[in-house]
């Protein structure tokens, strides 16, 4: 099923394979429209369990010209150590940023001095725009690690440094990624949200039981702080993927 609320096409599957291989192909092929115009494009990543289907199939499309393309990701764990497998950009690498050969990858560097790690990686964003973002959305509506509570529509900055809420670390501990929450770091870097929305284009893939709530306030709730990935209905070229657990809530609406 397929349909639009405001601005932001949602496309509905039953299985979370499904979803994924379809995100990808839909990615695939706007990457290689942009391919045709540009020498090289700039894509930004998520790295959470949500993404898995998505980029197991991404990695396998071989009509992506991956030697034109540099590669971000939009958020990073504080304090991690290098070696520590729950870190964003170890999650990337072996997921796609060590399985296709990319002409540049950017790394968030979660031990560098915080101050400085902002404003260098906000200057590579600025010299490479990001044409494509690839995210989810969290159980407490947020996108990258914008909770509400330090969310902001109209950031001034392009990185930051944020506290994480407690739903959002417990999603952490549901996910698989730590055994208990006292594991989930308190801090993080992430991608604000103009960063994100400054991306020609959007594909959000969110799968899950646990995120139906945040799906049903995304695309009917006021579009608030409250849940910051309602921001993406005011948005041209946003496309949702759900599988049929994370649109449970919607499905008895009327399209």
């Amino acid at each position: 099923m397929i349909f639009t609320k405001d601005k932001i096409t949602v496309k509905l599957y039953d299985s979370r394979k499904e979803m994924g291989e379809i995100a990808a192909s839909d990615t695939a092929a706007k990457i290689q429209e942009l391919l045709l115009v540009k020498d090289e494009i700039n894509i930004i990543f998520a790295a959470a369990p949500s993404q898995n289907e998505f980029l197991a199939s991404l990695v396998k499309e071989n009509r992506i010209d991956w030697s034109r393309i540099n590669a971000f990701h939009m958020d990073e764990y504080i304090g991690l150590e290098e070696d520590a497998p729950q870190r964003f950009g170890h999650f990337l690498k072996e997921s796609i940023f060590g399985k296709v050969p990319f002409k540049q990858v950017n790394y968030i560097n979660g031990k560098a001095l915080p101050s400085e790690e902002c404003a260098r990686y906000e200057a590579l964003l600025k010299q490479y725009p990001a044409d494509i973002v690839c995210l989810g959305i969290g159980e407490n509506g947020h996108i990258a690690f914008n909770d509400p509570h330090v969310a902001d529509f109209k950031d001034p900055q392009a990185v930051k440094v944020v506290d994480l809420d407690q739903a959002c670390r417990q999603q952490q501990v549901n996910d698989g990624c730590f055994q208990s929450i006292n594991e989930v770091p308190t801090h993080a870097y992430t991608l604000t949200i103009p960063a994100l929305l400054s991306a020609d284009y959007m594909y959000c893939i969110v799968p899950g039981e646990s995120k139906a709530n945040a799906i049903y306030h995304t695309l009917y709730g006021e579009i608030s702080i409250t849940c910051p990935a309602s921001v993406l209905r005011t948005k041209d070229n946003v496309t949702l993927y759900l599988d049929a657990n994370s649109a449970s809530l919607i499905e008895t609406k009327t399209f």
